[in-house]
Parts: C-alpha cells; sequence; structure tokens
C-alpha cells in the first residue's frame, strides 16, 4: 500500500511542470535540457551585433573644347577711293574646361545591443525593435534599431549579425556638448546654404 502512494506522488510531482507549461499557454514550444533557448515569440529577447561598414566612392571627369578663328583682311581702296584702304581683321577664340571631381564616404559602426521581438509574421518571421541609450557627462548618445529576422538565422547562444536583419532601419545620434562643438554654428550653416 505504501508503494502505490509512493508512485502516485511520484507520478503527481512529475506532471506538476507539464500541467504549468500547458496552463502557461506555452505548450509545444518547450526546450529541453539539451537545447538552447532561441526568440521565438512576442516578448522575447535577442542580441545583435552590430557590424556596419559602408564605403562609397564616385567619381567625374569632365573635358572640354572649343576653338574658333576667322580672318577678314583688306587692301587699297580701289576706284576714286583709292585713298582710302580697306578695313582689315583678324580673330581667334579658343575655350577650354577641365573639370575632375571626387566623393569619398566611409562610415563603421560597431555596437552590441539587445532588442525585443514586438510580433511574429504568418510565416514566423520575427519583427525586432529596440534601442539603447550611454548618457556621459552630459552627453546622451542613442542607437535605435528596427527590423525582421528569420527565426533559423538566430545562432545558438540568441544573437543574430546585424546583416541578416532584414529591412533594418539603424539610427545613431548624439546630443550633449561634444556634439554642439561638432556642429557649425547658425551662421556658417546659412553661408554653407548659400554658396
Amino acid at each position: 500500500m505504501s508503494i502505490r502512494r509512493i508512485l502516485i506522488v511520484t507520478l503527481l510531482l512529475l506532471l506538476i511542470p507539464f500541467s504549468l507549461k500547458l496552463r502557461g499557454g506555452d505548450f509545444g514550444q518547450s526546450t529541453s535540457l539539451f537545447s538552447d533557448i532561441k526568440a521565438h515569440k512576442v516578448g522575447d529577447l535577442l542580441t545583435v551585433n552590430i557590424y556596419e561598414n559602408t564605403q562609397a566612392t564616385q567619381k567625374s571627369e569632365s573635358k572640354q573644347e572649343k576653338a574658333g578663328k576667322f580672318s577678314v583682311e583688306g587692301g587699297p581702296g580701289s576706284g576714286i577711293l583709292d585713298f582710302i584702304p580697306l578695313f582689315g581683321a583678324s580673330g581667334e577664340n579658343k575655350n577650354s574646361f577641365d573639370g575632375k571631381g571626387e566623393n569619398l564616404r566611409n562610415r563603421d559602426l560597431r555596437a552590441k545591443m539587445s532588442v525585443s521581438v514586438v510580433a511574429v509574421n504568418d510565416n514566423n518571421n520575427l519583427v525586432i525593435e529596440g534601442s539603447r541609450t550611454v548618457g556621459i557627462s552630459n552627453d546622451r548618445e542613442t542607437l535605435t534599431l528596427t527590423g525582421v529576422v528569420r527565426q533559423r538565422d538566430i545562432k545558438p547562444d540568441n544573437s543574430i549579425d546585424s546583416y541578416l536583419i532584414a529591412d533594418a532601419q539603424i539610427t545613431y545620434r548624439g546630443k550633449g556638448s561634444i556634439n554642439d562643438v561638432s556642429r557649425p554654428g547658425p551662421i556658417m550653416r546659412f553661408l554653407n546654404w548659400l554658396f
């Protein structure tokens, strides 16, 4: 009789985690002790490794030449007006233009941040969104990221590289004294706009 009670109590203790999982609505999404925990539902967190490096080079070259020459000559007058010499003129026109331009941009952004899953699409892709603000000595820098992630691209450590995020929008803004010093004043901005 006591063995039967021990078996029933043991069976009930084994069923408690299963019933709690079923009651919490996470049935079918459970993970074993040997599997990795990855983001898969709204509210889960995901670590994003931001490695953005963009380079753009634009070159333009234009060369143009135009030349013109005209000449008019005359001699002594003829007939009754031979004492009036005929006029003579000559001219030469030459235009030349040689222009070159080059535009080079290089931007590099490296960071690591956690984002939240805000929606799950019909095809099980995760819509992510998050921001990170760092403040040092009255300077604030904010990094914001949104995008769409495929679940199969998530690494076993629940992280993903930024180049695997579809429709990624990464914004990096700074406010404070350092940003104010690096920004030109209103007069300089007006002169740059004018010229």
